[in-house]
């Protein structure tokens, strides 16, 4: 409380009060939107960047490590969704599932 302010002044009795937020996800990031690792570096699976880690895509064009998002999938027990937008997740043509 500074100067101008104490409770023996305050006036005002809040009887209800309701918080609203958003939220999104940094889609355009230089890191896999799955482990938050950088891109240029490797997944937590892999010990060195390179062939073994790929980056893929999906339709929605959302991109992550090729290991970060076939976990992903494997652990989602009704629909595969991308876990940036929900949308359905498809593997981009000419990437590899």
């Amino acid at each position: 409380m500074n100067e101008y302010t104490s409770v023996e002044e305050m006036k005002v009795k809040i009887k209800q009060w309701n918080g609203v937020a958003s939220w999104m996800w940094v889609a355009n990031d230089e890191n896999c939107g799955i482990c938050r690792a950088p891109f240029n570096g490797c997944c937590p699976d892999c010990k060195v960047p390179g062939d073994d880690c790929p980056l893929v895509w999906g339709q929605c064009s959302h991109c992550f490590h090729m290991h970060c998002i076939l976990k992903w999938l494997n652990s989602q027990q009704v629909q595969q969704q991308c876990p940036m937008c929900r949308q359905e997740w498809k593997f981009k043509e000419g990437d590899t599932s």
